[in-house]
């Protein structure tokens, strides 16, 4: 984890080495220092297939993936980010984002440094708020897919607000532990990925940028998004409607046996299939 950002002129991210996509529990290493790159790269075996860019959802890192990277590897080259101001390596040496327009600016300053003309683009939660931003903005995203999105298509659910609100107020490992294991119903967490999470409880993070949210109407790419039948976050029924009527061509799909913070792990198989499908 970094310590915050240092002051300097212009804006810089620190971007990774690819990784050995076979080697378990595999997590980005640091690698050179850019003027405007990303944090952790995990490249799959198709080194030749088209570039599939993963954004974690807020308080996890792109560690998160462990359980998806191996078999979306098999058709794209992946990359797994760490998003800008959260726990993980992607680290700014500029001026902190201080709106949506510094986020797409990293984004598109992502792209430029991974070589990608053009990407395939997947988010989870406030990953997928960023990602529709982004695809909204930029003809370089190909095909998008959001995981449950938070603050894309519905509000959220207040009872989900206020059991978070301690935690946020004053986070700390054991209030994360307790709060993910309440939303994801007692859903067996990998030990290793729960302690890192809880561990980023601790992160100094930067300010959270939650406005203005996307217009989905504006779309142009082809989109698929995914509920989880069991989030706590916000009905995914009414998610799934919202996002039928926001964009008529949209592809919806639903993990019947998944809360949101246990997306993408949790059932990875089937999501892993449902991905490929869209994907390809």
């Amino acid at each position: 984890m970094r310590r915050g950002h240092r002051r300097a002129r212009g804006r810089q991210h620190r971007l990774t080495r690819p990784l050995n996509p076979a080697a378990p529990g595999a997590v980005p290493r640091p690698g050179r220092s850019c003027r405007a790159g990303s944090g952790g790269s995990h490249r799959g075996r198709s080194l030749g297939g088209r570039p599939l860019v993963l954004l974690p959802g807020g308080g996890a890192t792109s560690a998160i993936w462990a359980a998806n990277v191996e078999a979306l590897g098999e058709t794209h080259r992946i990359h797994a980010v760490d998003l800008l101001g959260e726990a993980g390596r992607s680290a700014a040496r500029g001026t902190a984002v201080r709106n949506v327009d510094d986020l797409m600016s990293w984004l598109d300053d992502l792209f430029d440094q991974l070589g990608l003309e053009s990407a395939d683009l997947c988010g989870h939660s406030y990953g997928a708020w960023i990602a529709l931003h982004h695809a909204v903005r930029s003809p370089r995203v190909r095909r998008l897919a959001l995981l449950d999105p938070t603050g894309c298509f519905t509000k959220w659910n207040p009872r989900y607000l206020l059991r978070a609100l301690p935690m946020l107020l004053r986070p700390s490992p054991r209030r994360t532990r307790d709060f993910l294991r309440w939303e994801t119903g007692g859903a067996a967490f990998d030990p290793a990925q729960l302690e890192l999470l809880a561990r980023a409880a601790t992160f100094r993070r930067e300010k959270v940028i939650s406005g203005p949210g996307p217009d989905p109407t504006r779309l142009s790419a082809p989109t698929l998004v995914v509920g989880a039948a069991r989030s706590k976050v916000h009905d995914a029924d009414r998610l799934i409607a919202e996002a039928r009527r926001a964009i008529p061509a949209v592809r919806t799909e639903v993990l019947p046996c998944t809360s949101h913070h246990a997306i993408p792990w949790h059932d990875a198989e089937r999501l892993n299939a449902v991905l490929a499908d869209f994907l390809s």
